[in-house]
């Protein structure tokens, strides 16, 4: 098993005030989840963070009993029983992304949905595992939540974990030989926007400041460039500070 560290910090919410954080992270003897669910604006729906914890909670159990599953399967499963055991139905329900590494003696494996990406080092440099759909969207499909919701899991808009278990065969998926992989991070968008909105660090720099310091420090990087701009007049966003989450693999020190 790769030593495994992790990081997490609540943002706030749409109205500004700080809760509880909606990112989720679980760690299986062969494998990590991380989960980000996406910020309720409806009131008759429970949050994006309850729907991550239950499709989480879902995806471990799967995982644990037969690991020899391919995981678009035991996602699509996972999705299929979160909706079924709410009455969730596309467009009527939470939703989260979805992104899993996991590993044996002889491979390690990534499956990304939506955007929280996976970064893959190995002696090679870094590969990452990521879903652009949403990002690449035209910015006016992108304008309104009304606008956004339309194009969910649909062809040519963008794929997320809600209540379409065909939504887990639109993830992203990559494997490698064991003995090539050194290090992996899992990141939310909390923490991947230090990388691709602020320019704060790339992804070999964050990997040394997780193994040198702990995966902390990127939290508190972006943290400390966002109290520098909380008005988002140099970075407008939505919200002065996302949930963050993040977990470092380390394959080269095994716990």
């Amino acid at each position: 098993m790769p030593q495994i560290t992790v990081a997490e910090a609540a943002g706030v919410g749409l109205d500004g005030r700080e809760r509880p954080t909606e990112d989720v992270v679980m760690v299986l003897p062969d494998a990590v989840v991380v989960l980000d669910g996406a910020t309720a604006t409806r009131d008759d729906l429970p949050s994006g963070g309850a729907y991550a914890i239950e499709l989480g909670a879902q995806l471990v159990a799967r995982l644990t009993a037969a690991p020899e599953l391919p995981l678009v399967k035991h996602l699509a499963g996972a999705i299929r029983a979160v909706a079924r055991g709410n009455g969730y139905t596309p467009g009527n329900s939470p939703s989260s992304t979805v992104a899993v590494v996991r590993w044996t003696d002889d491979e390690v494996e990534a499956l990304v949905l939506a955007d929280t990406p996976v970064v893959v080092f190995t002696d090679d440099g870094y590969e990452v595992v990521e879903d652009t759909r949403l990002a690449d969207l035209p910015r006016e499909a992108r304008a309104t939540t009304a606008s956004v919701d339309r194009l969910r899991n649909r062809d040519g808009g963008f794929w997320v974990a809600e209540a379409l278990p065909s939504a887990a065969a639109q993830a992203v998926h990559r494997t490698w030989r064991r003995d090539r992989v050194r290090a992996a991070l899992i990141a939310t968008d909390g923490v991947t926007c230090g990388v691709d909105r602020y320019g704060l660090f790339d992804w070999a720099t964050a990997r040394v400041m997780a193994s040198e310091h702990g995966p902390q420090v990127l939290l508190d990087a972006v943290r400390a460039a966002e109290r520098g701009d909380r008005d988002g007049v140099r970075w407008p966003r939505r919200k002065a500070h996302d949930d963050q989450a993040l977990a470092y693999l380390d394959f080269t020190d095994p716990a």
